[in-house]
This record gives structure tokens, sequence and C-alpha cells, in this order.
């Protein structure tokens, strides 16, 4: 039973007080961080391919419409758990923290290592996704990187076997996508080094080194810089709303659900990444100036505010030009380059740019203050709990995180990272809905300044929701998510546990915090 020890949610409180961090943001900074992590990639890019369809999964055409209302209502349903906890518990490490305080620790590692693939891995595709943005804009104005310093090994070589293919069964190579015949001439391009051709995604690399050193000088100066970013990417989808309406033809609608129930249910998988952010609020806990009203304000205000932009940039979007079209990775540019308004096309590029840098900020933010909460608890070295003295941000792992993201960002293909953290996501959803009930049992007298309303059946239904979205995934997802969280497990075996604080007092060990030895429970 030592494994599931639990924190006391006072202790918590008080660590949370105690903290090195500042605390100074107000709820509109806090929204806009859910909006800057939520609005990206996912409506920039995802959209396209959901609506029209492709290999393997068919489109939901104009129903999308109803895919984004659907994965709202089950990301709502876990909205207003998170909203409890971060009311209740304004501590940095969201959903880690959180299980912490109910399941107990070995619960609390798993969902710790499972916010990993969240945050850090996430953030790897939309490093991918926003080079593959920048490069398209310089295009634009007549630059390109090289073809081998703008792509990653695998989907190069897979380029390059393709062209093969098709040369030794005399099949014209003009005849191939454009990215095929890119990714070969990257593998041809290349310099090589013992023979290995040296590719990688320099302008992922030049990104998330910039925003990491944003991170490391200060949350308010992040804050800020990201708040800006919001306004104008909600501006360039306003833009994309004001011209789009004037062009919509109502008869593209038709038919709205080509594919029946069963697309809108296959787009509503696809798109799930695009709600992906409005829990990284939770993570800026500790730098809220009144978390127990503000928190559960900015979480919920986020997934509504995107919810509106995201139905109705999909129905000017369908209503442009046919959904057959729209199965592209800029599906917004698309729709305007096919109604002959480039200029309007160029400028969604560039504000799909600002979207997925904002997106990259938050998530940098999220991930080393979970780390830092992680560290904080012994189940991370020390090193990683380091508060910088001049900043007040947690530099050390904030640098480690980058190096991490830049790293596998200038090789990685987008597609399989998206999945994986589709799926580390949803179970980090469910693990915090089965949370909310465990805490109701187990102490229900708590105070808590926002109260998940109907619990059981709100809590419930996340789960299912989140359970039910999750099962639409590949299976091969799954199971490197159970290599995932093994390689998780024998790391808190063979470290956690014994250094856990939890655990030392446990032992009768003498354990130096910054805060008094409260019993385990």
């Amino acid at each position: 039973m030592a494994l599931f020890v639990r924190k006391l949610v006072g202790e918590m409180a008080e660590q949370a007080e105690q903290s090195g961090l500042r605390r100074v943001l107000g709820p509109w900074q806090l929204t806009a961080l859910g909006v800057g992590a939520i609005i990206g990639a996912g409506i920039f890019s995802a959209t396209g391919t959901a609506i029209a369809g492709g290999p393997g999964h068919l489109g939901a055409g104009p129903g999308l419409m109803l895919s984004y209302v659907g994965v709202a209502v089950a990301c709502g349903f876990a909205a207003l758990c998170y909203a409890e906890f971060a009311s209740m518990i304004p501590e940095a490490g969201s959903a880690y923290t959180y299980a912490y305080a109910t399941l107990g620790e070995l619960i609390a590692w798993i969902i710790g290592w499972d916010l990993i693939i969240e945050y850090a891995v996430g953030n790897i595709a939309v490093a991918v996704s926003w080079s593959g943005y920048f490069q398209e804009l310089m295009r634009g104005f007549g630059l390109a990187f090289p073809e081998w310093l703008a792509s990653d090994y695998l989907t190069a070589s897979q380029g390059a076997h393709a062209v093969q293919a098709a040369l030794a069964q005399h099949v014209p190579v003009a005849s191939l996508p454009v990215e095929v015949r890119g990714a070969a001439d990257a593998f041809a391009a290349a310099p090589r080094l013992l023979g290995i051709p040296v590719i990688f995604n320099l302008p992922a690399i030049l990104i998330v080194a910039a925003i990491t050193w944003v991170l490391v000088r200060g949350v308010r100066e992040s804050a800020w810089f990201n708040t800006a970013m919001v306004v104008v990417k909600l501006g360039f989808l306003l833009l994309f709303l004001a011209i789009g309406t004037a062009y919509v033809r109502p008869e593209n609608w038709h038919p709205f659900m080509p594919h029946g129930l069963k697309g809108v249910w296959v787009g509503a998988s696809l798109i799930f990444f695009a709600y992906i952010g409005f829990d990284a609020v939770s993570t800026a806990a500790e730098e809220s100036r009144n978390p127990k009203k503000d928190m559960p304000f900015a979480i919920i205000a986020s997934l509504i505010i995107t919810t509106i932009l995201y139905v109705a940039v999909t129905a000017v979007l369908t209503g442009l030009v046919p959904w057959q079209a729209l199965g592209t990775a800029e599906p917004l540019a698309t729709a305007f380059v096919n109604r002959g308004m480039n200029i309007s096309a160029g400028l969604i590029s560039f504000g799909a740019i600002v979207a997925t840098t904002s997106v990259l900020l938050v998530f940098q933010l999220g991930q080393p203050r979970i780390f830092y909460s992680m560290a904080r608890d012994g189940l991370l070295p020390p090193w990683a709990a380091r508060i910088h003295p001049r900043y007040h941000t947690p530099h050390v792992t904030t640098i480690l995180t980058g190096i991490f993201v830049a790293g596998f960002a200038a090789v990685a293909p987008i597609g399989a990272v998206i999945e994986l953290t589709n799926i580390g996501t949803l179970f980090a959803f469910i693990l915090v809905a089965i949370g909310i009930i465990v805490l109701r049992w187990r102490e229900p007298g708590r105070t808590r300044p926002f109260r998940t309303p109907l619990v059981p059946l709100v809590p419930a239904l996340a789960v299912l929701s989140c359970l039910g979205l999750a099962l639409g995934l590949p299976w091969v997802t799954w199971v490197r998510f159970a290599v995932w969280l093994v390689i998780g497990l024998v790391i808190y075996f063979m470290y956690g546990r014994k250094h856990s604080v939890l655990q030392r007092r446990l032992r009768g060990e003498t354990v130096q915090t910054s805060i008094p030895p409260g019993p385990a429970h």
C-alpha cells in the first residue's frame, strides 16, 4: 500500500504558497494561455484531412462542425474536473498533482510520466508543423532552406524509396505527390557523414531555441508575449471569417455528413489534437494571483472561446469550396487559393505561424513546471526543482525540455507524434475525472472554491467520452503508449520510490523540506 501513499491536500496548498515562483498572472492572461495552447496546428492543419478524409479514414465533410461540438463536450466534462482541482490545489503539477492527492504516488508518477507525451512530445509535433508553415511563407518570398535542412531522415528516406519504386515500375516520377518528390530530393542532396545522409529540420530547432530563451527570462514576459500572439492569431481567424463569409456557397454544405455519423466520429478522433491545451492553464497555478477564482474561469473560458471559433471557421471553410478539395496541410489557405484570393491565403499562412508559435510557448511553459513539482516531491533529482535566482523560473528543466523537443523535432515525422500525444492526453483526462470521484468520497467536507456539478455523473461522462475517442486511435499507438509507460515504471522503481519524500517519511527518515512534514495517508 506504500505505493499508493497520498499527499495531503492542505500540505500541497501550503507548499504552493511557499513556492519560489512569482504570482503575477491574472484571469485574462491565464485565459490567453489556454487559448494560446488550444488554437494552433489543429485548426490550421488537421481540419483539412478531417474534412476531406485520407488514407485509412473517412472524411467528415461539413459535418466536422458536429465533430468539434462533440469533442468540446467531451473536453468540457474533463475541464469541469480540472477546474475543481485547480481551485482547490493551486500547485504547478496539473494532473500529476491531482493524482497524488487522490489516487496515490504510483498513479501520480504514471500520470506525470504520461504528461511528458502531452506537453514535450506534443510540442515536437507543433514544432514540425511550425517549420512547415514557415517554409511555405519563405517560398512566397522566393526564399527556401535546402531540402536536407528542412526535413527529417525517416520522411526523406521514405521519399527516396518511393521514387526508386516508381522508376523500377516505369511510373513517371512527376506523377508522385510534391511532398514525396521533395523528400526524395532532400535525401539525394544531403551531405554524408560516414556514408549516412545528414538530414534535419533546422527551422524547428531555431523556433524551439527562441521559445526556450523567452521562457527562461520570466513568466510575466512569456505571458505578455503569448497574449500578443493570441490577439494576432484571433485577428487572423476573424479576418478569415469576415472575408470568407461573403463568398460562402450554401450548396457546398450538401451533403452535410457525406459518410454519416461514422465520418463525424472519425473526424472527432482526428481533431481532438485541436483541443489539447486547455489543461495547460493548470500548470501555471503557482503563478496565478488568485488561483481559487481565476483558474476555473480561465480553463472554462478558453474552451468556450475556442469551440465557438472552431465551429464558425469550419462552417465558412466548407462553405467556400467543396469539402473534397480541402485535404491539404493548409486548408484555410487552400480555400482562398481555390477562390482566387492569393493575398488572403498568404495572410492566413502567416497567421498559422503566429498560432503555432503561441502553442509552442504554452506547452514549453507547462512541461518544466510538471518536472518542477515532481522533483520537489523527490520523484526526480533535486536539480530539476531549481529556480533561477533572478528570473524566478524553473530554468534547468526549461532548458532541458527545449533540448529534448528541439532534438526530436529535428528528426521526427509529425503523424506518429500527434497520435501518441492524443492518447497520452486522453489518459490524463480520464485519471483526473476518476480523481474527482475518489476525493469527493474520501474528503466530502473539504472546501472547494469551484465544484464540478453533478458528481459522479459528469466525471463518469468524461471518462466514457475520452475512452471512446481513444478507442478510435490505431492499435500501434496503444502499443507505443504501453511501451512508454513501462519505461516510466522502470525509472520509478529504480529512482523515484527510493527518493520520494513521502516514501522516506514512511521509512522513518528525516526529510529536509521547506514545508512542515505533514502525515502521509
